[in-house]
């Protein structure tokens, strides 16, 4: 499906949004924009932690070609919600992204109020569904489904273990992929040797002492491959620990002696930018250590650009590479990811094999094609009214 649905009238999102830099925001600023590419309307609700972009611009549009900030919530200001709600419901419908953390209170909890006090109908996205959260955890997510209209999670994953692991409404959860931008078209540019990528928002868990330890198994290749490591380092890792992880990095490469293979860029890139940086890799590789993982963006985007994958088994990367266009390798296991990189750029056809694998996954993952399975799913909350339950896509 890559037709639009505009029956649900206006959209009201709440999450943290652009120019605040991480996936959600990002997230949340493509689904905007393509929910309301026809000319539908809609407006942000945008959270954010109290800092210096939240005084810099709290209102209007902040990005090109965006949708008006209609309202800014502060996670210092006390009873923020009740105005948030306020906000939202003056749209027809209100899709609100929900991961732990980025509302206040404990756990994010203060997004429950919120819902609770929408008169509109709600469709939450889910980001993380945790195998073993804490009581807290637990409680709180099985409250926000009930208060919501419905449900989202982006894999079969995250749908199975919300419905095995939490007291919820099955009828309330769908499942969408997460979107991603064309890349394949992207232009790229001609390099002399093997090329490795691995972007996104760095900090401890991304695995990338892994992958360097991977490359320095690989210097017998001839030419030997080079390795891109892309992103900033993640805002919360930053406010906490500084570049300490980044750093560590740094000398390890250096102690490996592959210091001159490894271009480090510490910048948050628009789509544009991004695309000719995944085109121009022969692999990518996301040696991250975790295997709670149910939702990745970096990987969905690499996939439908048809890269080849090296990836440790956190739980995404299962439901969508097995069989498919990448290879699985346990965690923390710098020989096997040698091996796996080592096969796609010396195996012969083995890269084209796994890249061919795209071609029937990537259409369902391009955002008009999943803002419009958003938009069918706003027209039957909706229809049902704020308190039904909708059918799952």
């Amino acid at each position: 499906m890559t037709g639009r649905h505009d029956m649900a009238g206006t959209y009201g999102f709440l999450s943290t949004h652009p120019p605040t830099q991480c996936g959600l925001a990002t997230f949340n600023s493509s689904l905007a924009a393509h929910l309301t590419a026809g000319g539908t309307t809609g407006g942000v609700v945008r959270v954010t932690d109290g800092g210096d972009d939240d005084r810099s611009a709290p209102t209007g549009r902040l990005e090109p070609g965006g949708l008006d900030v209609v309202h800014t919530w502060s996670a210092r200001s006390e009873g923020g919600w009740w105005d948030a709600a306020a906000a939202l419901n003056s749209f027809d419908v209100a899709i609100v992204q929900h991961e732990y953390g980025i509302y206040p209170g404990p756990d994010g909890a203060d997004v429950l109020p919120l819902l609770r006090q929408l008169t509109v109908p709600s469709i939450v996205v889910l980001h993380t569904v945790l195998a073993q959260p804490t009581a807290p955890q637990k409680a709180l997510l099985e409250q926000i489904v009930a208060a919501a209209s419905a449900v989202v999670t982006m894999t079969g994953t995250a749908r199975d273990r919300l419905l095995v692991g939490y007291a919820v409404d099955a009828a309330k959860v769908s499942v969408i992929p997460h979107g991603t931008a064309d890349h394949a078209a992207a232009p790229t540019e001609p390099h002399q040797r093997p090329h490795l990528l691995t972007w996104g928002l760095l900090g401890p868990g991304k695995g990338v002492e892994w992958a360097l330890r991977a490359l320095a198994r690989l210097r017998d290749l001839n030419p030997a491959p080079s390795y891109t490591i892309a992103g900033k380092t993640h805002p919360k890792v930053l406010e906490h620990h500084g570049e300490a992880y980044r750093e560590g990095l740094h000398r390890l490469g250096a102690l490996l002696g592959i210091s001159n293979a490894v271009s480090y860029q510490p910048v948050y890139r628009d789509e544009t930018s991004l695309g000719r940086l995944i085109r121009s890799a022969d692999v990518v590789v996301l040696p991250y250590d975790s295997r709670e993982q149910v939702t990745s963006g970096v990987l969905v985007e690499a996939v439908a650009a048809g890269i080849p994958v090296v990836t440790t088994p956190f739980p995404h990367a299962v439901e969508l590479l097995t069989d498919g266009p990448g290879l699985l390798v346990p965690h923390r296991d710098p020989a096997a990811l040698a091996t796996a990189i080592r096969r796609i750029l010396t195996e012969p056809g083995l890269a084209a094999s796994l890249a061919g694998r795209t071609r029937e996954l990537a259409p369902a993952l391009m955002w008009p094609a999943v803002a419009a399975r958003y938009g069918a799913l706003a027209d039957r909350v909706v229809a049902a009214g704020p308190h039904a339950v909708a059918a799952p896509a």
